[in-house]
């Protein structure tokens, strides 16, 4: 295993590590005004949403490493206070990048982009009509953390209003998350399209699943199952009765045959099979299965 010390490292190739390392992350467009109202559109993914109560949005501008010099959206949130965060979608990934260009100062961004302007409703910056979702912020604080080249600086921004493109909404009114087809960054050039690699995971916050633990030790030192499988059986809060695993058996036809062969390998198979579908229940039936059902 390689072990780094970052004292022991350049910033810009710890910068590398870092950011290869933890990703992917989501991307915040930031749009502001310069002291002479010239729009600035600047992307940003040292970013994420921290609170909900009150509405915080978090984005952090580094000093440049080569040159320890600020960024333009640096300057203008310590000046005016406001500022449009857009999210990033797949349609707009390779002008958002565009954008990141370090054009000289009052050199308008969403231009060179080919991004159109529209008003905001509570702050003077402009919103990018093409992002799918965008913020309308008042920048609470700004906490600098470092003086080098390749400090952050957090930028709190509390949610004003928030903007959302009907076409990104399911039956419910919420966002569909393959219709709003985010993309994050990850380390060098590289991307991920969050609607290509989709899966749930399901959230155990009103269930007290059995726990890893309590998994029969047959099916732990199983080499069929991995982390995931064991982690979706310990998230089940109760486990199918013998009543219940009878009855499942006896009206399937494909398991009967699978328990008469005396073959574990193909019951454990089975098992992982309802595991990839989520039918976790399902799998866990297939397991506590005798031969004798």
């Amino acid at each position: 295993m390689l072990t780094i010390d970052p004292k022991e490292l350049t910033t810009q190739k710890l910068h590398g590590y870092l950011q290869s390392a933890v990703g992917p992350r989501p991307i915040a467009l930031a749009s502001t005004l310069d002291r002479n109202n010239i729009p600035n559109l600047s992307p940003f993914s040292f970013f994420n949403i921290f609170s909900s109560n009150p509405p915080i949005l978090i984005f952090s501008p580094s000093r440049r490493v080569r040159d320890n010099t600020t960024k333009h959206t640096l300057m203008n949130a310590e000046l005016n206070r406001e500022v449009v965060i857009n999210v990033v979608n797949y349609a707009m990934v390779e002008q958002v990048s565009l954008s990141s260009t370090e054009y000289a100062a009052g050199i308008n961004e969403f231009e060179k982009a080919g991004f159109t302007m529209i008003p905001s409703d509570m702050v003077k910056p402009y919103r990018v009509k093409e992002a799918p979702v965008q913020f309308e912020c008042r920048v609470n604080e700004i906490i600098a953390l470092g003086t080098e080249g390749g400090a952050g600086n957090l930028i709190l921004c509390e949610v004003l209003k928030m903007h959302i493109h009907e076409s990104i909404l399911d039956d419910n009114g919420g966002i569909d998350q393959h219709k709003i087809d985010l993309v994050s960054r990850l380390g060098g050039n590289w991307y991920s399209r969050s609607a290509e690699g989709l899966f749930e995971v399901e959230k155990p916050l009103t269930t007290l699943g059995i726990g890893v633990d309590s998994i029969p030790d047959f099916i732990k030192e199983s080499s069929f199952f991995n982390g995931n499988d064991l982690g979706k059986l310990g998230n089940t809060e109760t486990l199918p009765t013998d009543e219940e695993v009878s009855i499942f058996v006896k009206e399937s036809f494909e398991v009967k045959a699978i328990l008469s062969s005396d073959d574990e390998t193909k019951k454990f198979l089975k098992a992982k099979e309802y595991l990839d579908n989520n039918e976790v229940i399902t799998a866990w039936k297939v397991l506590l299965a005798k031969n004798n059902f």
